[in-house]
């Protein structure tokens, strides 16, 4: 057997190793990436609400705010706080494992307090300003505003349903 014959197994195996760890590389980002822009579009969480939820804002554009019951999913930053008591920011990605898990979460918190909560989704992956604005560093992040859109509380991960409806109660949202 020649030299060149009995490298070749060795060549081979240094290839799969290599592709392996290509692959486990791409597999680990996962939710830790900050910026997922070049990822395609996918569906959203929730419906949208009926005004131009992901046109840019400006001044002759109206503020926006979710329909009661429903998760406003939008990139836009001009949300009205003022037409409910409290206003639950979630700031995530629709690709990101916890941030799936707080979906229905986010839904049933909308629809058990359609007159007091405001629910808004945020995709920090597909626009990274909303991420910037609230100051946040790892997703799913939740931002709770009070009317006048200053923060009375934030949490950081997956936020069980049960203590988000504690938080909630203890600012006066029964």
């Amino acid at each position: 057997m020649s030299p060149v014959e009995r490298g070749k197994p060795f060549m081979k195996r240094k290839r799969n190793v290599f592709a392996a760890l290509i692959l486990a590389l791409a597999l680990s980002a996962g939710c830790a990436n900050d910026s997922r822009a070049d990822r395609g579009p996918s569906t959203p969480p929730a419906s949208n609400a009926g005004l131009a939820a992901n046109s840019p804002a400006d001044q002759s554009t109206p503020l926006i705010y979710a329909v009661k019951g429903e998760v406003l999913v939008t990139n836009r930053l001009d949300i009205d706080f003022s037409k409910y008591q409290v206003t639950f920011l979630e700031l995530g990605a629709d690709r990101c494992i916890p941030c799936k898990k707080m979906q229905p979460i986010m839904k049933e918190i909308a629809a058990a307090f359609p007159d007091r909560v405001q629910v808004v989704f945020y995709d920090v992956w597909k626009d990274p300003a909303p991420g910037e604005k609230y100051g946040i560093q790892l997703i799913p992040t939740q931002v709770f505003l009070d009317q006048k859109g200053e923060e009375i509380a934030r949490h950081v991960g997956l936020f069980p349903k049960e203590e988000i409806l504690e938080l909630l109660k203890k600012h006066g949202v029964q």
